[in-house]
């Protein structure tokens, strides 16, 4: 039982790992034994967390991509196989929000944005990666999504829209994919201290208005949302299937 959460031997490529809630998915991954592909548009930010990954001893390697470029996408894969082998664990975990404010102004090139990266460009990286997942009959698939996937937003409107996308294809691809022993799910983390959303938590009346509507009464950490990863990755997650996992200090539950 204690063998549920080892990754030995596994490889497990994430992206927007250079820092926040991929960074710390990346490292929890290593330590439970995995080899990591860390990934993100800036090649200097992924070398800095391979080499912190390798100094607690563990096995990274960086590899720069720019998810909206399927071209890259192929490359990232590509040269994932050539240095590991395979692909056994894929985390989509990299995406944007060029627009913080009312959707009846959101300009069209943001809006387009946000749907490339956040949806598009998580199905060409499961294209890339399923077929050898299928040969092998065996793999895990992680889209990061968000609460806001299940909130209206007065400020988030596309973002949160692509994040209830993300949540359904999960569940289209597990219905395709399930039957060759792959994994595919989502996790929905809720308000995070990562620079991604600082705009949300550094205004202090803001953040202790959130954290008041919080059970847990504090907003999350980026090792917070790693343990969600661990366990759909692992043996642990081996018959969750579809699924979006909601890791919010339970803000999506308290309606006082």
């Amino acid at each position: 039982m204690r063998d549920l959460f080892d990754l030995s031997g596994k490889t497990a490529v994430i992206t927007g790992s250079s820092r926040g809630i991929g960074k710390a998915i990346a490292r929890l991954l290593a330590a439970y034994g995995a080899e990591v592909v860390i990934s993100s548009r800036k090649l200097d930010a992924c070398k800095a967390v391979a080499q912190e990954i390798e100094a607690e001893g563990g096995r990274a390697e960086a590899l720069a991509c720019n998810i909206t470029e399927k071209s890259e996408i192929q490359n990232l894969v590509a040269s994932t196989r050539k240095i590991f082998g395979k692909i056994d664990i894929l985390v989509c975990n990299a995406a944007v929000n060029p627009h913080f404010g009312s959707s009846l102004e959101i300009p069209d090139d943001a809006f387009d944005k946000v749907m490339q990266c956040n949806i598009h460009s998580n199905l060409w990286l499961v294209q890339a990666v399923a077929p050898k997942m299928i040969e092998r009959k065996d793999g895990a698939i992680i889209i990061v999504s968000s609460i806001g996937g299940f909130l209206g937003s007065p400020v988030l409107g596309a973002y949160a829209i692509s994040k209830a996308a993300d949540m359904q294809m999960a569940r289209n691809l597990a219905t395709e994919l399930g039957p060759h022993n792959i994994r595919v799910n989502c996790i929905a983390p809720g308000l995070v201290r990562t620079d991604f959303a600082r705009a949300l938590w550094e205004d202090e009346a803001r953040r202790k208005k959130r954290e008041a509507q919080t059970p847990m009464r504090r907003l999350g950490e980026p090792e917070d949302i790693a343990g969600a990863a661990l366990y759909l990755a692992s043996r642990a997650g081996a018959w969750t299937c579809g699924q979006t996992i909601t890791v919010d200090g339970g803000y999506t539950i308290d309606n006082s």
